[in-house]
């Protein structure tokens, strides 16, 4: 009666409110019933006598960290929370960093999963009792109201759901995004509200030619209403439950209590078996309680598992016929229960479990070829998705395996021996598939589906190990495994049938009976996943004293398989396209070899010892076909443990060492190169110190392994794990190292003896069959004409060693020394004619040489007689202005490369600049400019919220040149759109371009008249564009009318400076007011002083040197402290007359500095040399001076404005609580320093006297040193406008701390008409249009300016071998290196982030067309 009421309001749901109403009304007289009194006071005593479980239980957020220990967690699947992490013993070991996708939960207290350590100190082992109580609900139905229902699915994508919302409901663009975000959130979502007929008419426009229709229901009103209140009542039993372990066995046992109907009538079988039909949202809120409580108590989880396990068939059947993904299937709680050993045992032997799971894989791949084996060539899209799907049940068969048993009953060995048998099926439907055929004539027209059934082998690599592996801890277990594995493999190619002949072939007088057998033209397969289990087990059977049990001839297969390598080597296959050639590569790949190329070598190994004497048809097909590798693979490679007498860790040192004789290698390049057991650990660890040394990496790179020397001796050049490049690679390393030479050979290892199984082996090097092989190679080799041979196969057989006894070395030592005799006369020679010829150009040219002289002369007097003082004694401005002598200076185009003087009567030299709004130095981001068009940038505000900024490369050029270079970019870029519009790193529209020499981003041309007196230094932007400083007068000059005191001066700069002023004028105008170019606004030059000003205030900072103008400084400060109180009221009171003039303390006195300095010459009478007045611009100084230090202290007092009498008060009365002198003293002294810093600066690059400062500025935000944290501060954030859904793309603002939620729709805002993402959003708001962020779940700086250009950045976390993890995919603990976080700071305080991303974009093409906007 009362659900519809509160559930069933309409069509807009207000849960908050629904929830409250449901609390108050429904659960809240039930907490009454429980607790037998008030719930605040009954729930507290219920919680102090609760007994809680020893596990912790606490289920993961997605995106949460969790930790899984190395050296203790018995299956990677084992994961602590951060909490428990930091509180047990496993912070001290080896352990991996990742994050979670949600829905698993924290293994603290679980004592099988942990070898050591199982509990954190928060967490202690419990005991509890078992209590029984009774749940009851109710539900009752409404009147004929209805919703139409939108479900979520996982195929249609964001953009065709909004589009179909849209034309079905008639809402807008912005209530569809609305809808789709809270149906993908959520599962569903009604979109219209009302009686059956108008929601039927919305459910029946829901079609669509390219795809197929939504998901859409139309459900009563009342039903709805009872399924949201039973999601409310889920989530209140997760609650209460948590209050007394006693409620919660009760709840278990209610749960999992058969009903009436008999088996599956339970409410817990229920729920799974109809979990495919609810939608999302409901999935996850019974999840949730299942794990809170059904997984809590051992008793109740075994008695789960055994009902998981009776369903495993209909649970998994229902998950790949579903589009949801894994983690909201129930299929997904496998993970919970198949890796507790104990539970897997018990459902091995009890339920059959491992013939449960195989057989329901091999039930969903019945697409089978005439032999049965498995075809995946002709799929259908929906067979392939069943496929992708149903992969997720190898994982399962996984993690039953992955915890081995100590001991064996019967029942168990029975089981895993039928579970054996249903394995060897899947695989006998694996043996031979895909074959492939030479194809002649032509080559193939369409390439063969190859990757379904690689993606099978590589699934199943690690099961056959652990298969493996569990027959090796039992004798009777890996007998009869190996007879049932020879049984299946004789049955799958028992006679030979695939176009076999037998034949009788003769070699050395041996005769031997064997098949004629042509792989290039008969079909082979490269899949044998049961000759190779077989081999494995062979190898296993080494520890035991069995008696061979295997019959000849099964080296038929592998033995096709290493030919057919050796056929597509050699090129014959070429014709079959790239699908060969990728199988080949992943058949020698470390993700697939030790299951396919190491087993076949094995097997060759076994056959060998079976025959006793090497077989000659086949051996004779591998000579004729260039495969003598293989033969030295039979009696060198025993590094197999139980092949030669070695250990894992004898294996993976000898792998680690000829990767690193390769090249030095970093720890992940390292790992990659190597296999993986099932827990994803290589060994490496346990090696690597013992075979190289590491080095730290620097500001940039990776920290790298570099192999030591004295492992050297254990490499072999002919290593077959080795391919042909990495073979060549490996000789051209070893000729450039000194100790290789022409007459030393790298000696081969000496080799491990072999197990006594594989004793016999070591025969093949005496057999007479072997000889003959080596001969006829030999043979080939001498012949005039032979072409059946090559270089490797000489080496192979030793014919190198042969040849250097026939030749004296005697006879070779004195031929190089005469040939190296000759050498050095014809160098002597040479020289000698070379010293001629330079004396007779001397001769010739005495004039043009003696003046070479005696200008580098005049030069190194000038640089001699430089003012090499004290910094105390340089004054910048005034009558004492220190006078630096001009020097001529001369620079070369980088285009036309013509050598010009610097003048300013001389055509106009280029900078390539770039001018972009800045908000580094801001103090207040939230301020911005409201109406540009009326704004009046006249006085810049102390907080600098946003200037502009200018920065150049430094490379110069002819302003024709760069006029024809940008001509001619525009040109291209209109060619280009017409016929293919793509992005670029440069706007050209918005007159963007790249230096023509090193491509950095500008977008206008900087005029460059240098004094010879002021010199740069090309690699620092700022420090190029301060020397311009004086050409500023002239930008100023030309916009004024009229000269009102000389009108017979005459300006000197030549007409090309002065257009080139106005262009860089007009872009710093446009830029910096984001307005349409106007040269004749008279803000134009307001701009570029403007500009000016906060270049210097942000370049600044870099500079540290002594003050320049300490000694002046001092001297006001002085006549500050004893005069302030008396300073005239009337200075801090704005006229009457001028109510517009802002208050004092609202100017920022360096950009009234530069305004004023710049605008004097307009005043004065002065000629336009661009060297200021010393007496007019000291003054000015001064007076700004007085200005900032009346700024300086009234904000060290506490001000109050009031309105009085300018005859009868005079400062005292705007000042209450007058601090002491000496706290004015040095708060006048601290906060004029960087006023004069700045102004060091301008006047030093203005008047040429050296020696800037540093400046303060504003600093990226504090990172945690340890990057879990970020992780955990992540995963707390929720997303402001999803009703507190977690962000799956937290990013954060490095500027200014925010936390957004990127890329994603629900929090897309409009900017300037286009939907943009959050973080392009913040970009305006925090940084004038650029940003910097770090991705937090994918451990990656982003790098944003604009709308349409970005790129991603390396990030300053580190893990311990010196490189960063991206994706998070190794799961290395990282830590904060604060050297690289310093240079991308470097970056942000040099305004360098745009040019980073123009870098990037050229470099990458790739990134120009990803979507910046949307992030």
């Amino acid at each position: 009666h009362y659900v519809p009421k509160i559930y069933c309001r309409g069509p807009n749901p207000f849960p908050q409110k629904e929830d409250m109403l449901a609390q108050h009304v429904l659960l809240g007289p039930m907490e009454w019933y429980l607790c037998g009194e008030d719930p605040a006071f009954g729930f507290p005593k219920l919680e102090q006598a609760n007994k809680p479980s020893h596990l912790c239980g606490r289920v993961f957020k997605v995106g949460e960290p969790t930790y899984s220990c190395r050296d203790c967690a018995v299956d990677p699947t084992c994961v602590l929370c951060m909490e428990c992490f930091l509180g047990s013993i496993h912070r001290d070991h080896r352990y991996r960093m990742t994050t979670s996708g949600g829905g698993g939960f924290c293994d603290c207290g679980d004592t099988e999963a942990w070898k050591e350590g199982p509990y954190c100190q928060k967490h202690e082992l419990n005991t509890s009792e078992i209590e029984e109580e009774e749940v009851k609900t109710f539900s009752q139905k409404k009147r004929d109201t209805y919703y139409c229902m939108l479900f979520n699915d996982e195929v249609h994508t964001y953009e065709q759901v909004i589009y179909t919302l849209q034309k079905a409901v008639n809402c807008t663009q912005k209530e569809a995004i609305g809808f789709a975000t809270t149906v993908d959130r959520d599962g569903r979502r009604s979109v219209r509200y009302g009686d059956f007929q108008y929601c039927e008419q919305a459910k029946s426009r829901n079609t669509s030619r390219q795809t197929k229709p939504l998901k859409v229901q139309v459900m009563h009103s009342s039903i709805v209403a009872h399924q949201n209140f039973g999601l409310k009542l889920l989530s209140w039993l997760g609650s209460i439950i948590g209050y007394s372990d006693g409620l919660r066995r009760i709840l278990c046992q209610v749960g999992l209590q058969e009903g009436p109907d008999g088996e599956n009538s339970s409410l817990v079988d229920r729920l799974m078996l109809n979990d495919s039909k609810l939608w999302k949202g409901a999935r996850s809120v019974y999840h949730q309680l299942f794990m809170s409580s059904l997984l809590m108590d051992l008793k109740y989880k075994k008695l789960f598992a055994v009902r998981f396990a009776k369903n495993y068939e209909r649970l998994q059947s229902d998950y790949v016929t579903d589009d949801h993904d894994r983690e909201f299937s129930i299929a997904d709680l496998s993970v919970q229960i198949f890796t507790v050993p104990s539970l897997a045992r018990m459902l091995i032997t009890e339920e059959n479990l491992m013939t449960t799971i195989i057989k329901t894989f091999m039930d969903h791949l019945r697409h089978r070829d005439a032999q049965g084996r498995f075809q995946f060539e002709r799929y259908t899209a929906l067979q392939a998705f069943k496929f992708r799907r149903v992969q997720s049940l190898i994982l399962d068969l996984k993690y039953v395996l992955i915890s081995k048993p100590t001991e064996w009953s019967d029942d168990l060995r029975q089981k895993f021996l039928e579970g054996f048998d249903a394995f060897l099926e899947l695989l006998k439907c694996m043996q031979g598939m895909d074959p492939i055929t030479r194809q002649v004539g032509q080559h193939i027209e369409m390439e063969p589906e190859w990757e379904a059934a690689f993606t099978l082998q590589m699934k199943l690599t690690h099961v056959i190990s652990m298969m493996q592996d569990w027959c090796a801890l039992d004798e009777k277990v890996l007998i009869e495994a190996y007879k049932k594995c020879l049984a299946v493999l004789m049955q799958c190619h028992g006679g030979f049938t695939d176009g076999e002949q037998p034949i009788t072939l003769s070699i050395c007088g041996h005769s031997v009976e064997t098949i004629r057998y042509c792989v290039s033209q008969e079909k082979v397969s490269i899949h044998l996943p049961v000759s190779r289990l077989l081999a494995g087990l062979h190898v296993l059977l080494s520890k035991s004293e069995v008696s061979e049990l295997s019959p000849p001839m099964l080296i038929e297969h592998p033995l096709r398989c290493l030919v057919l390598c050796a056929q597509v080597h050699a090129g014959m296959w070429r014709r079959n396209g790239f699908s060969l050639v990728n199988q080949i590569y992943y058949y020698h790949n470390v993700k697939c070899r030790r299951e396919m190329f190491d087993k076949d070598i094995v097997m060759l190994q076994k056959e060998y010892i079976v025959l006793h004497e090497l077989k000659v048809c086949c051996l004779s097909i591998v000579i004729m076909l260039n495969v003598c590798i293989y033969i030295f693979a039979l009696t060198g490679e025993r590094f197999s443990p139980g092949v030669g007498q070695v250990n894992a860790t004898d294996e993976i040192k000898r792998e680690i060492i000829h990767q690193l004789s390769i090249k030095p290698m970093a720890h992940s390049e390292l790992v990659k190169s190597l296999p993986e057991d099932e827990n994803k650990e290589t060994g490496m660890e346990s090696v690597i110190e013992a075979v190289a040394h590491f080095r730290k990496p620097g500001l940039t790179g990776r920290g790298m392994y570099e192999l030591k020397p004295e492992c050297a001796r254990e490499f072999n050049l002919y290593f077959y794990h080795f391919s042909r490049a990495e073979q060549s690679k490996v000789k051209h390393v070893l000729q450039k190292k000194p100790i290789i030479t022409l007459f030393s050979a790298l000696p081969p290892p000496v080799l491990p003896p072999f197990c006594p199984l594989f004793a016999s082996l070591v025969n093949i090097l005496q057999s007479d069959v072997m000889l003959c092989i080596m001969r006829t190679v030999l043979q080939w080799a001498v012949e005039h004409n032979g072409y059946a041979w090559s270089e490797s196969m000489l080496q192979r057989v030793g014919l190198k060693h042969l040849l250097f006894k026939f030749y004296s070395r005697d006879k070779d030592k004195a031929e190089r020394k005469r040939k190296a005799e000759i050498a050095r006369l014809r160098r002597e020679k040479i020289m000698a004619q070379m010293s001629e010829m330079q004396r007779h150009f001397i001769d010739e040219n005495k004039e043009l040489f003696q003046q070479t002289l005696e200008l580098d002369a005049s030069t190194s007097a000038v640089l001699d007689n430089s003012p090499m003082v004290s910094d105390t004694t340089l004054t910048a401005l005034g009558p004492a202005q220190t006078q630096v002598p001009e020097q001529r200076q001369f620079v070369t185009c980088i285009l036309c490369q013509e050598e010009q003087e610097v003048k300013v009567e001389s055509k106009a030299m280029v900078l390539a600049a770039f001018v972009q709004r800045s908000t580094v130095l801001s103090k207040n981001r939230s301020k911005f400019i409201q109406d540009p068009e009326k704004y009046d940038p006249l006085f810049m505000h102390p907080d600098l919220s946003c200037g502009t900024h200018t920065g150049s490369c430094g490379h110069i050029m002819h302003a024709h040149c760069w006029q024809r270079y940008f001509d001619s970019v525009q040109a291209k870029e209109q060619r280009r759109q017409q016929r293919l519009r793509l992005h670029t790193s440069y706007d050209v529209e918005n007159g963007e371009f790249l230096c023509p020499l090193c491509e950095c981003l500008s977008n206008t041309p900087w005029a460059s008249p240098l004094p010879t007196k002021i010199k740069y230094n090309s690699a620092q932007a700022e420090t190029v564009c301060m020397p311009l400083i004086p050409a500023l007068h002239t930008l100023f000059l030309n916009s004024v009318k009229t000269e009102p005191f000389d009108n017979t001066s005459t300006n000197p700069y030549s007409e090309s400076i002065k257009e080139m002023l106005t262009t860089f004028g007009t872009a710093t105008y446009k830029v910096g007011l984001k307005v349409h170019p106007n040269e004749e606004d008279p803000r134009v030059p307001v701009m570029c002083w403007g500009s000016c000003a906060y270049t210097v205030q942000s370049a600044g900072k870099r500079f540290n040197v002594v003050s320049l103008l300490m000694s002046q400084a001092d001297a006001n400060m002085n006549y500050v402290c004893a005069n302030v109180f008396f300073f005239n009221y009337l200075a801090l009171v704005p006229d009457d007359n001028h109510g517009d003039l802002p208050c004092i303390l609202d100017i920022d006195m360096f950009h009234l500095l530069v305004g004023l300095v710049l605008a004097f010459p307009a005043l004065q009478c002065q000629d336009f040399s661009g060297i200021s007045l010393g007496t007019g611009d000291l003054h000015i100084f001064h007076l700004v001076t007085m200005a900032h230090i009346v700024q300086i202290l009234l904000t060290s007092c506490t001000v109050v404005l009031i309105k009085i009498s300018l005859l009868h008060f005079s400062l005292f009365s705007a000042l209450k609580g007058t601090p002491s002198g000496w706290h004015l003293w040095r708060n006048v002294r601290n906060g004029i320093m960087p006023f004069l810093k700045c102004s060091a600066l301008f006047f030093h690059y203005l008047n040429g006297v050296p020696a800037p400062y540093p400046r303060e500025s504003n600093k990226l935000i504090d990172l945690p040193e340890d990057y879990s944290s970020l992780i955990n501060q992540a995963s707390n954030f929720s997303c402001p406008k999803s009703g507190g859904d977690k962000s799956r793309a937290p990013t954060l603002c490095l500027v200014c701390g925010t936390l957004l939620c990127s890329q994603s729709y629900c929090c897309q805002t409009e900017l300037e008409g286009e939907d943009v993402g959050a973080c392009t959003a913040h970009t305006y708001s925090c940084g004038s249009g650029v940003g910097i962020f770090l991705r937090v779940r994918e451990c990656q700086v982003l790098f944003l300016a604009g709308k349409t250009k970005g790129c991603f950045y390396s990030p300053p976390y580190l893990d311990d071998y010196g490189e960063t993890d991206q994706g998070l995919r190794r799961g290395n603990p990282l830590h904060l290196c604060k050297e690289r976080f310093k240079k991308i700071q470097k970056l942000w305080h040099q305004h360098s982030i745009t040019e980073e991303i123009g870098h990037a974009q050229e470099a990458n093409q790739t990134l120009v067309g990803i979507d910046w906007q949307h992030l």
